[in-house]
């Protein structure tokens, strides 16, 4: 066929089919070179997507990837007949190429994280300012709760990884070990999602919504074997392990600095109502007698000024917290 698209250069005896429109020809032309651009293979539309998300947030990435693949799997199992090209072309106009894919999630995450951003304080420029206006911040707040919670989290974390790893490597010689030690780390994933919701809700971090996708047409083996492969695994263990330490050190600083802080700003006025006749004992002997009048209001202002660094530290950590856990829970899950 030697028709130039656009002109009137058209032979009628080079179309077999006797039409003699070129326009025709061109917009099959047109839809077959549509149809060419399109992945053939689940795998490669993935790919694609995950090529054309390449610099958004690994969090997103991994949403996006998974309902991807959940769409095109269960398209899949809906049309046994027809191949993975073609269904990938079926529903190119419904669900999408992955270009279009990808421009969407990009939009709808903006649009998603604008809502549930909680209003930014209008901005400081005094270092006065900037101290005492870590209070009107909303993530400060959160980190600091979730440096309480996290002594129980913590805890329930080490209790969790610890008494399922010696339970499975024990029990492995009688062979029930291992169907054991499969379910503990199934539940291992569903934990760490569980966590990435505190993380995100309590620290500001994108963290996943969707796990990753895990094909059951696949043989059981081979999904088994991809658990154990999967960095995501070995991160969420290791994050688990370090949560015990982690969560005590947090809680402890929380509380001390609460404690001290709260307490001198309400010393005075236990004082003035005869709460505290001013003398601190240890072990039955006073090393701290009366004070002066005078020194109420400085204990006073000291205790605010230690409240507000304690509210800075909480914001501190809860941002390193929250690096780590996208670092051990998301980026390790990245696939190259």
């Amino acid at each position: 066929m030697n028709a130039i698209a656009g002109t009137s250069h058209y032979p009628n005896s080079a179309d077999p089919s006797g039409a003699d429109a070129p326009g025709v020809d061109t917009a099959h032309a047109a839809a077959t070179a549509a149809d060419a651009s399109l992945p053939r293979s689940i795998p490669d539309y993935l790919q694609r997507l995950r090529e054309a998300l390449q610099g958004a947030d690994p969090a997103l990435i991994q949403d996006a990837l998974y309902d991807a693949e959940e769409y095109l799997r269960s398209e899949m199992a809906d049309n046994p007949g027809q191949s993975e090209a073609e269904i990938i072309a079926a529903v190119a106009g419904s669900y999408g190429a992955p270009d279009e894919v990808a421009e969407i999630y990009r939009d709808t995450e903006v649009k998603v994280q604008t809502a549930l951003r909680a209003p930014k304080p209008a901005p400081r420029k005094s270092a006065l300012g900037r101290f005492f206006g870590v209070a009107l911040e909303p993530r400060t707040y959160g980190a600091l709760f979730y440096m309480l919670l996290s002594l129980a989290t913590g805890t329930f974390y080490f209790t969790w990884v610890t008494t399922g790893v010696s339970l499975s490597l024990g029990l492995m010689v009688l062979i029930v070990g291992i169907p054991l030690l499969i379910l503990f780390l199934g539940s291992v994933r569903v934990l760490s999602l569980v966590e990435g919701r505190l993380v995100e809700v309590m620290l500001g971090e994108r963290m996943p919504r969707r796990p990753l996708y895990s094909d059951r047409s696949r043989p059981v083996l081979e999904r088994i074997k991809e658990m154990f492969t999967d960095p995501r695994t070995w991160g969420t263990l290791l994050y688990m392990l370090l949560m015990m330490p982690l969560g005590t050190a947090y809680f402890s600083i929380a509380v001390t600095g609460l404690a001290l802080s709260l307490s001198l700003i309400f010393l005075p006025f236990a004082m003035l109502f005869g709460l505290f006749d001013g003398l601190v004992r240890i072990d039955g002997v006073s090393f701290l007698g009366a004070w002066e009048p005078w020194a109420m209001p400085v204990f006073a202002l000291v205790g605010v000024l230690l409240l507000f660094v304690m509210l800075h530290v909480a914001r501190l950590i809860g941002y390193a917290h929250a690096q780590l856990a996208k670092h051990l829970l998301v980026q390790w899950a990245q696939r190259d």
